[in-house]
């Protein structure tokens, strides 16, 4: 949380999940300049389905909660972490689950983090971003961060 509030400027509003460690984070981080809220979502067994050891529990609602400042209604959602979290499992086999791939150092856990989404954003052209001429692009050329898509030895090339 203080590598987002650094990241940023100005008040932000801020959604997280209910999880109670985000309340002192995110006060720590930001002080009282920004907007909270929580977006809390409630499980239950699945209806008229056989419970197994690992399936999750299926979603039965969410809940909001106006944690500080005046956070707008319309702006809650925890739609694009999760989906950097989906991105980050699917991608990443340190992060899927019951695996015995893991990181034995912080290192090399933050390294697989950092190539991931270096590939992300400057090698792999998005299907939902076009140009004009409805050429695929990737996210770094589409915030003038890079004019072409980068090859994965030009990403290599970063790391000598």
């Amino acid at each position: 949380m203080q590598d987002v509030a650094y990241r940023v400027t100005g008040r932000v509003q801020l959604t997280t999940d209910g999880h109670r460690m985000h309340l002192s984070a995110v006060e720590d981080a930001f002080g009282q300049g920004v907007d909270f809220a929580q977006l809390i979502k409630h499980y239950g067994a699945a209806p008229n389905g056989p419970e197994t050891r690992y399936s999750p529990a299926k979603c039965t609602g969410t809940s909001t909660q106006d944690v500080q400042g005046r956070p707008d209604p319309e702006h809650f959602s925890t739609s694009y972490v999760e989906r950097a979290n989906l991105t980050m499992r699917m991608s990443i086999r340190r992060f899927t689950r019951l695996t015995n791939a893991f990181s034995e150092k912080l290192e090399q856990h933050s390294a697989a983090i950092a190539l991931l989404f270096m590939h992300y954003n400057f090698c792999r052209p998005h299907l939902s971003l076009r140009t004009e001429r409805n050429n695929r692009i990737t996210p770094a050329m589409a915030s003038g961060l890079a004019k072409a898509p980068w090859t994965l030895e030009e990403v290599v090339w970063l790391l000598r």
